[in-house]
């Protein structure tokens, strides 16, 4: 199994832009659909994006599209997810996941980081 670290959440300021990184260890990364999750105090986990083991094809939720990014370097086995254009409700952890299954369902994900937080004030 693949194991997942990320990094580069923090605290900023709207507009402001973040790049979080999620470095795999483990298992051939090029083997997994990869996922960048999110879930706010008192809601549910929210998929954010999504990028597929070729790098071919990605999903980006639409309360995020053409502000965030995702991206995979397969040489550093690190997915990227950069955050332009923050907002306050983009206030979250945020969790980088794996999947061998369906690239856009939370459930197919089974394994999964530890989280950052990512805080957006106004």
């Amino acid at each position: 199994q693949v194991q997942l670290v990320e990094s580069g959440g923090g605290l900023v300021q709207a507009g402001d832009s973040l790049r979080l990184s999620c470095v795999a260890s483990g298992r051939t990364f090029s083997d997994y659909n990869m996922g960048w999750f999110r879930q706010a105090p008192g809601k549910e986990r929210e998929i954010v994006a999504a990028i597929s083991w070729s790098g071919y094809r990605w999903y980006t939720a639409d309360s995020v599209k053409g502000r965030f990014t995702i991206s995979r370097d397969s040489a550093k086995n690190t997915v990227y997810l950069q955050m332009n254009s923050l907002k306050p409700e983009d206030t979250a952890v945020y969790y980088c996941a794996a999947t061998r299954g369906s690239l856009t369902s939370v459930k197919a994900y089974d394994t999964w980081g530890q989280g950052t937080q990512v805080t957006v004030s106004s």
